[in-house]
C-alpha cells in the first residue's frame, strides 16, 4: 500500500483513485504525445470567463527579456490577463544613457513611452506562445523590483504572489478600471 501511514484523509488528498500522486504540477501534452511541465495547480488563474491559464509560460518568456527583472502575470476571476512587470536596474542604466534618459528616476521612467513601448514588444513576443485568450492585455511596470529583502520572493527566488497582489493591490485594480 502506498500513502500515509494511517491517514485517509492526506492519502485522498495526495492520489487520485486509480494510486498516482497529485503532485501539484499542470502538464499539457504536444502533438507528439512528449509532457511539458507548464505550472503548478496552486498558481493557475481562472479569468472570469472561465479560461485557466498558467502563468509560468508568460512569465518565463517576459523575464527573458534584458530589461525585464521579474513579472507577475494576473487575472483571477477578471475579464482577461494582465501583468506586473519590474525593471532591471542595471540593464536599465545603460538604456537610459542609449537613450538620452540618464538622470530620470525608474518611477519617471516606468511611465516613459519609450520604455514603455519596449516593454509591449516583449509582452507581444511572449504573448506569441500562448492563445489570444491567455494573451497579456495590460501591464504596468512597477517603479520598485521585487526583491527577498522587500518579501516579494522566497529564499528560492519564487515570487510571494499574495504579498505582491497585497502591496500593488492599487496598481493590480487600475489594470482592470
Amino acid at each position: 500500500m502506498k500513502g500515509y501511514w494511517q491517514n485517509d484523509a492526506a492519502n485522498k488528498e495526495s492520489f487520485t483513485e486509480d494510486g498516482f500522486y497529485r503532485s501539484g504540477d499542470l502538464g499539457k501534452l504536444d502533438n507528439d504525445g512528449f509532457l511539458s511541465i507548464v505550472g503548478r495547480k496552486k498558481e493557475l488563474i481562472v479569468t472570469s470567463g472561465g479560461k485557466n491559464v498558467a502563468p509560468a509560460v508568460l512569465e518565463d518568456r517576459l523575464r527573458s527579456h534584458p530589461l525585464v527583472s521579474q513579472c507577475m502575470v494576473v487575472g483571477d476571476n477578471k475579464p482577461y490577463i494582465a501583468a506586473l512587470v519590474t525593471i532591471d536596474q542595471d540593464a536599465l542604466k545603460s538604456w537610459a544613457t542609449a537613450n538620452k534618459k540618464s538622470g530620470a528616476s525608474l518611477a519617471e521612467l516606468a511611465k516613459d513611452p519609450t520604455l514603455q513601448s519596449v516593454i509591449q514588444t516583449a509582452v507581444d513576443e511572449a504573448n506569441k506562445a500562448v492563445s489570444r485568450a491567455e494573451s497579456i492585455r495590460k501591464f504596468t511596470i512597477l517603479p520598485v523590483d521585487f526583491t527577498l529583502a522587500g518579501g516579494h520572493l522566497t529564499a528560492k527566488l519564487s515570487i510571494k504572489r499574495h504579498v505582491v497582489a497585497q502591496e500593488f493591490a492599487k496598481e493590480i485594480e487600475e489594470l482592470f478600471a
